[in-house]
């Protein structure tokens, strides 16, 4: 992790997420700006590793700069900081890319830890998050006949493979790497992976993966 941007319209926070950032990855350099007009601007400019972003700011979601910066630089890690953590602000974030969620009403010390985490494979989640996830998992599974369980038995061997490496945080190119295939077939696998398990990020597909003893 070299470069990091904080899109947090807060001063006070906005120090936090930096103070955060540098802790969990010494030596990183941290961009901030307060709005997402500066955000969009900014991603043309650098090419970042990390993001933290908030989702309330003064011109629009920020589910907008997520949406972007998946696009633009589809190896970083992009991580909601935000204090709601109801299904209406979690789960779209999470469609758009957001590969973790974090509250800031934490203790900056478990941020970092979980920020942490980035390196050692696991999704930065604040544990009400993570807890709310595998809830909605759960009452889809009671709910569908085609759930989290079903989609796993579902899974072909080689799909299982590439699962256990999307939970690991590395690139669509980067399993394509370990794995011996092309990026293409990689990419197709995971798409396969989304449909089985009705899922649609990296954060949900760490989970699926715990849950199915993978990890």
């Amino acid at each position: 992790m070299k470069l990091a941007l904080v899109l947090e319209d807060m001063p006070e926070s906005q120090i936090m997420l930096s103070e955060v950032a540098q802790a969990a990855f010494p030596g990183i350099n941290v961009h901030c700006v307060a709005d997402i007009a500066s955000a969009l601007k900014i991603l043309k400019q650098f090419q970042f590793d990390l993001a933290l972003i908030d989702l309330s700011l003064p011109d629009g979601n920020g589910t907008t700069v997520v949406e972007a910066m998946a696009t633009r630089f589809p190896a970083s890690v992009i991580v909601v900081a935000t204090i709601f953590d109801d299904d209406d602000h979690l789960f779209p974030a999470l469609r758009a890319g957001a590969q973790g969620y974090l509250l800031k009403d934490q203790a900056p010390e478990q941020l970092v830890k979980q920020l942490y985490g980035i390196s050692e494979g696991h999704p930065p989640l604040s544990p009400s998050v993570a807890r709310r996830l595998l809830e909605h998992f759960r009452m889809a599974q009671e709910n569908v006949t085609v759930g989290s369980v079903a989609g796993g038995a579902a899974l072909t061997p080689r799909e299982r493979e590439v699962l256990v490496q999307l939970a690991r945080g590395i690139s669509i190119a980067e399993i394509g790497t370990v794995m011996g295939i092309s990026r293409h077939t990689a990419g197709d696998h995971v798409k396969n992976i989304y449909s089985k398990l009705n899922i649609s990020s990296r954060a949900e597909a760490a989970l699926q993966a715990k849950s199915l003893g993978l990890i």
